[in-house]
């Protein structure tokens, strides 16, 4: 059965998603993608519908709005995109800009004309200003000058949520946004040369242990802090924002709490490879000096992470182990940064 059209513009109303409504995951393969899939199953959710790259070029309008008509999702997770750390994103600016607005344009609609009920669009907390007070709220969005390594991709994430955001206003779309921190995850990237902080780090201890080599380098000087959230983390939210989650405007999905990237490497490196040291390279950019998401909305709504720091990276790494063969990446000396 085909879902209604767009009601007239206004507030929609909560309702919890049926176990069997048809249910698009874009971008299924990546970090949240995936992550989103396996949380869609673990719930009994029996109807998902998926496309590969080589399948439908999400940056092809013509494309994705054939692809609606044909499979008619009721309901849609918007987690493609282009990705990666500060040398991918610094380096391909314009090729990040371009990729997620099409992709994200497309979907959005290609969605509004088959009459989709709800979608869920995510973004990223690089959307805030370089200098936004800290903890960052919901609020800080278009106040100040955004990150100049990241600001390509930025943009288009802001883009997307605008887009959310006045299709809603204008055709009545049931069209919500979501905004986490750094995540981090089976999935993830783990190529040093393109890949956030987190699973360079991994990757480095990993190498450096089956080379030997006790020392291992850490981009920048070490002071700067992060927040860091498991994707299976995000995956639930993202189910229970589809269920509870009605606002026009967009909502930060961590844990509120953040740490410093000596204290992440220090992490890491036990569980990986205790016996390493660790060396900082101050040459290095460092990025923004705080960046920890306000989620008092989130939790005010009634959700919380439930997959702390240490055991998160102690179960990310017994995947890279399982999986090490296959990922991407040859090594290198580059690392990330979040």
């Amino acid at each position: 059965m085909s879902p209604p059209a767009p009601s007239a513009p206004g507030e929609p109303t909560a309702a919890a998603v049926p176990l069997d409504a048809p249910i698009f995951v874009a971008g299924h393969r990546g970090l949240v993608g995936s992550a989103l899939v396996r949380r869609l199953v673990d719930g009994g959710y029996s109807n998902l519908l998926t496309a590969s790259r080589a399948q439908l070029d999400l940056r092809n309008q013509a494309a994705v709005s054939a692809w609606f008509e044909a499979n008619r999702p009721h309901y849609v997770y918007l987690a493609a995109g282009t990705v990666g750390g500060i040398m991918a994103n610094s380096t391909r600016q314009a090729e990040f800009l371009y990729d997620n607005m099409m992709i994200h344009a497309t979907v959005v609609e290609a969605a509004r004309a088959v009459g989709v009920r709800k979608l869920l669009y995510l973004g990223s907390s690089c959307i805030y200003p370089r200098n936004a007070p800290q903890p960052i709220e919901e609020s800080a969005l278009l106040t100040g000058p955004l990150e100049p390594t990241n600001e390509g991709y930025a943009l288009a994430k802001i883009a997307g949520i605008k887009l959310c955001q006045f299709y809603r206003e204008q055709f009545g779309c049931n069209f919500v946004s979501a905004m986490p921190t750094n995540l981090y995850g089976p999935n993830d990237n783990f190529d040093l040369q393109s890949s956030h902080v987190l699973p360079a780090l991994m990757r480095k201890f990993h190498l450096a242990r089956l080379a030997g080599q006790r020392e291992v380098e850490v981009w920048g000087s070490g002071r700067v802090r992060r927040e860091f959230l498991h994707v299976d983390d995000l995956a639930d939210a993202c189910v229970f924002l589809m269920d509870h989650y009605e606002e026009s405007g967009h909502i930060n999905v961590g844990t509120g709490i953040d740490l410093t990237i000596a204290e992440l490497a220090e992490t890491i490196r036990d569980v990986v490879y205790p016996e390493a040291e660790l060396v900082f390279d101050a040459s290095k950019p460092d990025g923004i000096a705080r960046k920890v998401l306000d989620v008092s909305k989130l939790h005010a709504l009634g959700w919380k992470h439930q997959i702390d720091l240490r055991p998160g990276i102690e179960r990310t790494y017994a995947w890279f182990g399982d999986n090490v063969d296959s990922l991407r990446g040859t090594g290198g000396a580059a690392g990330g940064r979040a």
